[in-house]
């Protein structure tokens, strides 16, 4: 009869040396904060750079469109679109007049780009 040992075959891993700083709990927040509030801070510096002027600008020359039954903002767009880019110009009277939607009710009195030939 024969028998069969086996040894265990177990290489150490090489232990790190440990680093003589550690942080406790109260360090990580201090580490945390700080790094946010100078996150933070360029992120602001670099905000500050947008800024707008003190004079007043150019307003786009308008005309008042009263709307009747029947007309929608694709026929009012399209008949003052010259050049032919009919979405473009429904997205200028929408901004003009802050409108939510394109639905119109008839009565209701639409600012307009002035078209000029």
């Amino acid at each position: 009869m024969s028998t069969l040992s086996l040894a265990p075959v177990f290489a150490a891993a090489p232990t790190r040396a440990r680093s003589s700083v550690r942080l406790t709990r109260r360090g990580r927040l201090v580490v945390f904060l700080t790094s946010l509030f100078l996150v933070l801070a360029v992120a602001f510096m670099l905000a500050g750079g947008a800024v707008g002027t003190d004079e007043a600008g150019q307003a786009a020359p308008t005309e008042i469109v009263q709307v009747t039954p029947g007309d929608t903002l694709w026929g009012i767009a399209s008949d003052l679109a010259t050049d032919g880019d009919v979405r473009s110009m429904m997205t200028e009277i929408e901004r003009l007049n802050a409108l939510d939607s394109a639905s119109l009710s008839a009565g209701q009195k639409l600012r307009v780009p002035v078209v000029t030939d």
